[in-house]
C-alpha cells in the first residue's frame, strides 16, 4: 500500500535532517618525496583550504548485443571519472607549490624526464561526508591517485574583494567507500532502516 503524501510522513523519512553539501572534508596525501621539502605543510593545510569537492559517481558502461534485430543490453565495464577539488590558494603558495612539485617530479617541464615507478608518485586520497553533529556518515577512498591537472589562477585588477583559487584533478585506479568494496576507511553507519556494515 502506497503511503500517504503528508508534511509528516516525509519528515519522518528525514530523521537525520538531510545530507548538507557543505558538510565534508578532504583528506590528500603527496608522495614523500613531495612533501619532505618546502611543502611540507600543505596536506595539513588543504583540509581547511579546499572549499569545493565531489562525491564520485558510480558507473557501469552497458554491452550492446545485437541478436536479431533487437539489441540487448548487459553489464560492462566499470568506469571511473577523474575527481576534481577547488582550493583556496593563500600568500604562501604552499598547497598549489605541492601539486607543482609533484607534476614535476612525475614529469618534468624542461625535459621530459621524470619518476616512472607508479609507487613512488601515487597515493591514496579521500572524502569524507558530515551530518551536522560532525559525524562521519560516508567517505570514498580514491586508491593511487595523482594530479593529471593543476588550474590557471586569473589575475585581474577588476577582481576586487575575492581571494585566488584553483582547481586540482586527479586521475585514480578505482575507488572504495565504507559501504561499498573493499579497502574502505574502516567506518561504518547506521541508518533508520538498519546497520550497514564493512564489506
Amino acid at each position: 500500500m502506497a503511503t500517504i503524501a503528508s508534511i509528516s510522513a516525509f519528515k519522518a523519512n528525514l530523521q537525520g535532517g538531510g545530507a548538507r553539501p557543505n558538510q565534508f572534508s578532504v583528506d590528500l596525501s603527496f608522495p614523500t618525496a613531495v612533501t619532505s621539502g618546502f611543502t611540507a605543510i600543505a596536506p595539513l593545510k588543504a583540509q581547511f583550504m579546499c572549499y569545493a569537492a565531489s562525491l564520485p559517481e558510480s558507473r557501469i558502461d552497458a554491452t550492446n548485443v545485437p541478436y536479431r534485430g533487437r539489441s540487448v543490453f548487459l553489464a560492462g565495464e566499470r568506469t571511473f571519472a577523474p575527481w576534481t577539488i577547488s582550493i583556496y590558494n593563500d600568500t604562501d603558495f604552499s598547497i598549489r607549490n605541492a601539486f607543482e612539485a609533484w607534476m614535476e617530479y612525475m614529469n618534468r617541464n624542461q625535459d621530459n624526464t621524470g619518476q616512472t615507478n607508479p609507487a613512488k608518485y601515487q597515493s591514496d586520497m579521500g572524502v569524507n561526508q558530515y551530518d551536522r553533529n560532525n559525524e562521519i556518515v560516508k567517505s570514498y577512498k580514491f586508491v593511487d591517485a595523482f594530479p593529471v591537472d593543476v588550474s590557471a589562477i586569473a589575475l585581474d585588477f577588476n577582481n576586487n574583494n575575492t581571494i585566488e583559487s584553483f582547481n586540482v584533478t586527479f586521475a585514480y585506479q578505482f575507488w572504495t567507500s565504507n559501504t561499498t568494496g573493499t579497502g574502505g576507511l574502516g567506518i561504518g553507519i547506521s541508518t533508520p532502516v538498519g546497520n550497514f556494515p564493512i564489506i
